[in-house]
């Protein structure tokens, strides 16, 4: 029996590869898919199931893509919801025979209805593992707020009573032996603390998450599950109903992506009004240089989320720069998330745009030092932390503003255009996203500080409030 889990980082998502006596199977697999098919085919298997634990809010599953492309059956737990493609509705306890190992379907709603987990037993009969999507993560479960974004009647405190059955009567009874292998790790927005491993075992998780502490009564459950939510990303009910409805393939969305696009021809589509101009380079090249009017959302970090929390229509028109080399990879990571609509590319980069001597923009910047010395002078500046609140309860300068960047529209009103603000984040990321948003917007009074809270607190010389442990992520 093979399992593989293939981990992608900048969505924090575990996809499954499983293989018995030539067959196999993907648990949640992300929509450009050919890695999988590569996978089955070098080990001379056949793709014969597609597991989908859920309805994804947070990514545009490959399941779609993969059916079409191998034949393999498309598997869902109980659901009522009608589809635009074919697919089995499995039932609970539904056992699927894969080559001589055989996997049951454990239907778990409180994430959603349709959640399920998929109980691993070997070929010896022996049961190994479960993969749990986003009923159990490693020390946290999924949130049971996202479903009322597309069903309205599905309210959290609905589901998380659900959850709370679903663990008590399908989790726990089961072996401690069992390696719990969830859909996501930290970094998610699917849960509010998750754990930095990807896989552990049921008897540790029952010690040590607090959703599984089987002396919780319904209500504590419910309410240290339902404490410290946020309103998630926009992009997610939008990516639900794709997951629901079906999808354009991604080789012609690749096709119209990765257009290269001349400097007159560039420049013209750039000041369209419809169209979004995301500069996807590291945010100290786009300090030294951008496009009047581009956003500055790196590829090289959670480049898919923050485009799925800052762009709002996933039709969006979306004009690209960046470095040469990673156009597909820009394509392929807003597919991932439902954006299929990018027009293409700047020919040449923003060398060629330099060149040809047309305008550019610049972004003031200094180093954490430079900072702590500006501060130590000058204890009143006006300093702006675009961490979580979360974060930034947790530990902060002093006199610094919270004005987190996942919800950037309300935290217009917090600044002033008359006044210079010094921004920073964790590391120097969204900071630069927080800056080009606003000098969009016609601010233009703002000093980037390099490497964020990290470099600033390695200085020595700035005064933080007391760390307190955060009991949310989100």
């Amino acid at each position: 029996m093979k399992i593989e889990q293939i981990y992608t980082g900048c969505l924090a998502h575990g996809a499954y590869y499983l293989e018995s006596n030539g067959e196999a199977a993907i648990i949640d697999p992300l929509r450009d898919v050919e890695p999988y098919i590569a996978m089955a085919k070098e080990r001379g298997a056949t793709i014969k199931y597609i597991f989908e634990t859920h309805f994804h809010a947070d990514f545009v599953s490959g399941h779609v893509e993969l059916s079409k492309k191998t034949g393999a059956t498309i598997v869902y737990g109980p659901t009522k919801m009608e589809t635009g493609f074919d697919c089995l509705k499995g039932a609970d306890n539904q056992l699927f025979k894969l080559g001589n190992a055989t996997i049951k379907l454990i239907h778990t709603p409180g994430h959603t209805m349709e959640s399920s987990c998929f109980l691993l037993m070997d070929e010896t009969g022996k049961e190994t593992a479960i993969f749990t999507g986003d009923t159990v993560f490693i020390n946290d479960v999924g949130r049971p707020d996202l479903a009322q974004h597309v069903i309205a009647d599905l309210t959290q405190e609905k589901l998380a009573s659900h959850l709370y059955d679903s663990i008590h009567t399908k989790i726990l009874p089961l072996s401690d032996e069992l390696i719990v292998y969830p859909g996501h790790g930290a970094g998610s927005a699917c849960g509010k603390n998750l754990g930095k491993e990807t896989f552990d075992t049921l008897g540790h998780q029952k010690k040590v998450n607090y959703a599984l502490n089987p002396e919780l009564s319904r209500e504590e459950f419910m309410t240290e599950l339902l404490s410290g939510l946020t309103t998630p990303p926009g992009y997610f009910p939008q990516n639900v109903l794709k997951n629901i409805r079906g999808y354009d393939g991604l080789d012609a969305i690749m096709e119209q992506g990765m257009k290269m696009i001349g400097v007159e021809e560039f420049e013209k589509l750039a000041q369209d009004k419809e169209v979004v101009l995301i500069d996807t380079r590291k945010a100290m090249d786009f300090s030294k240089g951008y496009i009047p009017g581009a956003i500055n959302i790196g590829v090289e970090g959670s480049f898919a989320v923050w485009v799925g929390t800052l762009v709002p229509d996933l039709h969006q028109r979306i004009l690209l720069v960046a470095d040469e080399g990673k156009e597909q990879e820009v394509i392929t990571r807003l597919a991932r998330v439902g954006y299929d609509n990018p027009i293409g590319f700047l020919e040449g980069g923003m060398k060629a745009w330099e060149k040809a001597g047309k305008p550019m923009e610049t972004v003031s910047s200094i180093t954490a030092d430079e900072f702590a010395g500006l501060l130590q002078s000058n204890p009143d500046l006006d300093v702006l932390d675009v961490r979580k609140k979360s974060e930034y309860d947790s530990e902060h300068i002093l006199q610094a503003i919270n004005a987190p960047l996942d919800y950037f529209e309300k935290q217009l009103e917090k600044i002033e255009q008359n006044k210079t603000y010094f921004v920073h984040c964790a590391g120097g990321y969204r900071s630069m996203v927080f800056i080009s948003l606003l000098r969009k917007r016609g601010y233009d009074q703002f000093v980037d500080v390099q490497g964020g809270i990290t470099a600033i607190k390695k200085t020595g010389r700035v005064s933080l409030t007391d760390y307190v442990c955060p009991t949310t992520m989100l």
